[in-house]
């Protein structure tokens, strides 16, 4: 189930009332791999329900991800991250950072990868302010969304080239491999 902002914001706070610690991590999450699962079930050990904040395709445009990029709409990329059992909620955020929805939301935990050590995370202000905390989960060292459509682009393609001219004489054939 895709959660609207304010209905989760909603939620969340009746949770972390009861005294439950409630994560927050987002991301593109485009070609869900083991990478993603790992940092997923990380994130939801640092408390007891897990929100992924998902980048609407519009933002993953913006992010210059690259060609075609996001891969799978949205709604798809969601449905993946939802059937997820370390996953409770997902939402949308339109923005190109999480920082308003960090900031929406109020979790007691912000987790991201540790790719993020030596950059600025524009959530820490708003999350800290809250009184949460920033943590940082490990990477799975060459498994990214961008490392695995490198190796698809480099896999080889069969392909047969034959060039006739237009009375049926062939001019060239050709077998082999076509690469990116």
């Amino acid at each position: 189930m895709l959660w609207a902002r304010d209905e989760l914001a909603a939620e969340i706070a009746a949770r972390q009332a009861a005294g439950e610690t409630g994560v927050l991590t987002n991301g593109v999450f485009d070609l869900l791999h083991v990478g993603h699962l790992r940092g997923l079930r990380a994130a939801r050990a640092e408390g007891d329900f897990l929100v992924v904040g998902l980048n609407s395709d519009a933002s993953v445009r913006r992010l210059s991800k690259g060609p075609g990029r996001p891969l799978l709409p949205a709604a798809e990329r969601a449905e993946l991250l939802a059937a997820l059992d370390c996953v409770d909620y997902v939402t949308l955020f339109d923005e190109d950072t999480a920082k308003e929805l960090a900031a929406a939301l109020r979790p007691r935990v912000y987790v991201k990868s540790a790719d993020y050590a030596d950059r600025p995370l524009p959530e820490r202000a708003v999350v800290e302010a809250a009184g949460g905390q920033v943590r940082l989960v490990p990477m799975v060292p060459g498994r990214s969304t961008s490392d695995l459509l490198a190796r698809i682009q480099a896999l080889p393609s069969p392909f047969r080239l034959v060039i006739v001219d237009r009375d049926g004489t062939l001019n060239r054939e050709r077998e082999g491999w076509l690469t990116h």
